[in-house]
């Protein structure tokens, strides 16, 4: 049985009130929940909050939830949580900072990243952090989502609320973005030399 079958069937029976079913689902995806949300903010207080309440409300309101993907539901869940306590205090989405010192609107790409983790140099690592700056933040989110969490274009477009050939079409974009402007920048580098 994949990951997701299994997610399901511990949805179902959370849904009927098996306690050690909920049990497990929050053990299972609050880390996975803390690393996405942590993308948008560092207050760690407000982010584990915001986990707490959604868990809180599956547990209140279980029997009117259906879902697809549970990882999908739960991402996009704190995500809206996140950007409605935001709201609420009257803050703007904050800009992380990532190791590197540069902001990346709104996503903070770590050494732990896909695309990091896979360049062999510091030269190359600032090279793509350098690119993924230029990404628009519905670019960044995408890429991460895709490629970062796994997810499916489904997944995806249920998360970020666009339909499925939308999100094709973003990644599609962005991925597209993401090598002219590493194109261009080797080429500066090229000619530099």
């Amino acid at each position: 049985m994949n990951t997701a079958d299994h997610d399901i069937k511990q949805w179902e029976a959370f849904r009927e009130g098996d306690k050690e079913a909920f049990a497990c689902l929050f053990r299972e995806y609050y880390q996975t929940l803390f690393r996405f949300g942590n993308k948008f903010t560092r207050d760690t207080d407000l982010l584990e909050d915001c986990i707490q309440e959604l868990f809180i409300e599956l547990w209140q309101s279980r029997s009117k939830i259906p879902v697809r993907s549970v990882k999908a539901y739960l991402l996009k869940s704190v995500k809206y949580k996140l950007l409605k306590a935001f709201r609420k205090n009257g803050r703007s989405v904050p800009f992380n900072e990532d190791a590197t010192g540069m902001g990346l609107g709104g996503f903070e790409w770590s050494h732990e990243t896909f695309l990091i983790a896979k360049l062999e140099s510091e030269a190359k690592r600032q090279q793509v952090l350098s690119a993924l700056t230029r990404l628009s933040n519905r670019q960044k989110e995408i890429i991460y989502l895709k490629y970062y969490q796994n997810l499916s274009y489904e997944e995806v477009s249920e998360i970020m609320n666009i339909n499925y050939q939308a999100a094709r079409n973003l990644l599609y974009q962005a991925i597209k973005s993401l090598k002219n402007i590493l194109l261009n920048s080797m080429e500066v580098f090229i000619a530099f030399i």
